[in-house]
């Protein structure tokens, strides 16, 4: 009897459990029947912005009650990106925010990764640091979940987190990074059989390969991509994109039929393009532009007006600051700098408002060239100021992106570092008693704290030394810049004017007088002007501070040689080793290079008498040499050092703990054979 009391109880206790079990499901599924609801109607564009945010706000009260699980951040999400939708972007930030810290809090790792993508997303346009951070941290989730997971799912949203890295590290050119980071995405979409984001990829690696001038590539790269999307619903937008960056990288290569032919091969997509302006509106554009730099009148300026009018039409400014700038240039190039100047500022009001530093750095540009000395000069220096900080920005975000990887490492590190000494500790709980155990850790902790004041106190000096140098160079180099700009100053105002004036003079005499003698006067006048288009170029140089940033270094040296030897009626040939990194030698080497190499030129043009120069670059053993040879003249063996400029040539290779000859015989022409050590670059993190 009482075992039956007792089994009653029991069973009455179960039924009333099930009953509440039952309770509890049948909440939770009408809960979520209201948030999917909820979520569905703000999703219905038939209704007003107000109305679709509302039953957004419901949908997440609701969510707010469920319990502290998976399901409650998925719905998160799912209200995140609705608000994503409707550019309400700071609720979206604050969704997924939520999501993130109870992701941490129940350690769901998968959604914790989901919301450091989404929340990336948000910093993107405008704090690519922070984007970067959280793209990274997501990042490294997924690479710890694939580590024993063959899930297809991680494999591939592992792969477009990559994809982002890779992106954002090519934007601050950081491109070793971003091309590596890019092949490990194509495998991660390799092993999840999702090949969407595949022409994205090989898209990326063609435009790292066209900043790093392997043109080759960057087209086999683009091709790559259009055969990709062959057959998909993605193939004439991924054609369009990849034949617009084929012509980019012809137009590069200053092979302008074959640009042509690109930009036209994907004009010839008229349906799709009627359909979107944006891109017809960029392939106007740059085919105008390919033709003007060709000097092909066709179709110029009526392809600039044209895009323009369709970027107008959609408010598209980013597309319209491009397209007045490339106006401006035409303009400029005519002669017309009045039209050249309304188009240059119009360029510049909308890079400010979009804060489009490439464009506005180009418009300051052409606005120093076409404007009278005062304006032109104030122009200048806005570049040179807007030059300086783009340059010390991408270095910044750069050493925080090396610094974030570097901080991550070591905390991995330091991590294996603690579990192995956690065995250690186990290991001597079993063999040693509490007693000498504690006594262990406390001198173990004594001697961390000893060790880290050390290291903060070392720290802290090293950052006060490198200040005082920083400082110390600083004022030096502001010393050096406003003797440079003097010089400039004195050539182009002082020299410069009076051979203006006396080629004036000659040219009134010649309009005056008819003695027989115009023809010689005129070639004298012919010679004046390429005096005064010397002393230009030498004041121009003279006033720049730093090189161009605008474009490749080595394409600054090649201009460099192809302007000087354009005025002085000579021809050139120019050869650079590809194995030389450019972009990972000091600053100040390439400055004293470019020096060396304009010093050199000057001295030909002086006294060589030459035809024809060879210039150089190979790359032997860590060491760069540059020869430059001419067909001149010569000189004797025992003048070699009395020129003050074969001085600054000298003294400049010193700078560089360098070595330098001078080989020359009279009638035989002259060699200049420079030596440079260059040694691995060494980053310290402070």
């Amino acid at each position: 009897m009482f075992r039956i009391f007792w089994k009653f109880i029991i069973l009455s206790y179960l039924m009333i459990g099930c009953n509440d079990q039952d309770k509890i499901l049948e909440e939770e599924e009408l809960k979520s029947n209201l948030i999917k609801s909820y979520i569905d109607i703000s999703k219905d564009k038939q209704n007003s912005i107000e109305e679709r945010k509302s039953n957004l706000e419901r949908a997440y009260s609701i969510c707010s009650t469920l319990d502290d699980n998976s399901f409650k951040i998925e719905n998160i999400h799912g209200i995140s990106f609705v608000y994503y939708s409707l550019k309400d972007y700071e609720n979206y930030k604050a969704m997924n925010e939520k999501a993130l810290k109870l992701s941490s809090l129940i350690n769901d790792s998968l959604n914790m990764a989901r919301s450091y993508t989404y929340l990336g997303f948000y910093y993107r346009p405008s704090k690519l640091d922070v984007a970067y951070n959280n793209f990274y941290e997501a990042e490294k989730i997924y690479a710890s979940l694939g580590e024993n997971n063959e899930s297809k799912e991680i494999a591939f949203d592992h792969g477009k987190v990559l994809v982002d890295l890779a992106q954002i590290l090519r934007k601050t050119k950081d491109y070793s990074e971003s091309e590596s980071i890019t092949i490990k995405a194509i495998e991660n979409f390799e092993k999840s059989g999702n090949k969407e984001y595949i022409p994205m990829c090989y898209t990326n690696l063609g435009n790292l390969a066209k900043a790093l001038e392997h043109y080759d590539k960057a087209i086999e790269y683009q091709e790559k991509a259009i055969e990709y999307v062959k057959g998909t619903k993605k193939e004439i937008v991924q054609t369009l994109i990849s034949l617009n960056n084929i012509g980019t990288v012809y137009k590069s290569q200053q092979k302008y039929e074959q640009a042509k032919k690109s930009y036209k091969k994907a004009l010839s997509y008229t349906d799709y393009l009627s359909k979107h302006p944006r891109r017809h509106s960029l392939l106007l554009d740059n085919l105008g532009y390919v033709n003007f730099l060709s000097n092909d009148t066709t179709g110029i300026p009526k392809l600039f007006y044209k895009a323009l009018a369709i970027r107008d039409s959609i408010q598209d400014l980013n597309g319209i600051a491009t397209n007045t700038l490339h106006l401006a240039e035409y303009y400029q190039s005519t002669g017309k700098d009045s039209i050249a100047r309304i188009y240059a500022e119009q360029s510049r009001n909308v890079s400010l408002e979009l804060q489009n530093n490439v464009e506005l750095l180009k418009a300051y540009k052409i606005l120093s060239n076409i404007s009278d000395s005062d304006e032109g000069l104030q122009y200048a220096h806005q570049y040179i100021a807007l030059n300086d900080s783009l340059i010390k920005e991408e270095r910044l975000f750069r050493d925080k992106f090396a610094r974030i990887r570097f901080e991550t490492d070591e905390i991995a590190e330091e991590n294996q570092q603690i579990s192995r000494e956690n065995q250690i500790l186990i290991i001597a709980i079993l063999g040693l008693t509490a007693l000498f155990l504690l006594g262990y850790i406390i001198f173990r902790q004594q001697q961390s704290n000893k060790e880290l004041l050390f290291a903060q106190t070392q720290q802290e000096s090293n950052e006060e030394i490198y200040r005082l140098l920083l400082n110390q160079q600083i004022k030096l180099e502001e010393g050096r810049q406003l003797e440079q700009q003097r010089m400039s100053e004195e050539l182009h105002d002082g020299v410069l004017g009076r051979l203006f004036g006396v080629r004036l003079s000659l040219d009134g005499i010649n309009q005056r007088a008819n003695d027989g003698f115009t023809e010689a006067r005129n070639k004298y006048i012919d010679e004046l002007k390429a005096i005064e288009k010397e002393i230009r170029l030498i004041s121009h140089d003279l006033g720049a501070e730093t090189l161009p940033s605008d474009v490749a270094y080595i394409d600054a040296v090649e201009n460099l040689i192809k302007d000087l030897c354009e005025v002085h009626k000579i021809t050139f040939e120019f050869n650079n080793d590809e194995d030389i990194d450019w972009e990972g030698i000091d600053d100040q080497k390439k400055v004293n290079f470019f020096r060396i190499l304009q010093e050199s030129m000057q001295n030909i043009f002086k006294h060589a008498h030459a035809n024809h120069i060879k210039i150089n670059f190979d790359y032997v053993d860590s060491t760069i040499n540059l020869t430059i040879l001419d067909d001149g003249i010569g000189f004797k063996a025992n003048k070699v050092k009395k020129g003050i400029g074969l001085k600054n040539i000298t003294s400049r290779v010193s700078q560089m703990n360098g070595e330098v000859q001078f080989l020359s015989n009279e009638g035989s022409g002259t060699t200049v054979s420079v030596k440079v050590p260059i040694a691995a670059k060494v980053e310290e993190v402070y």
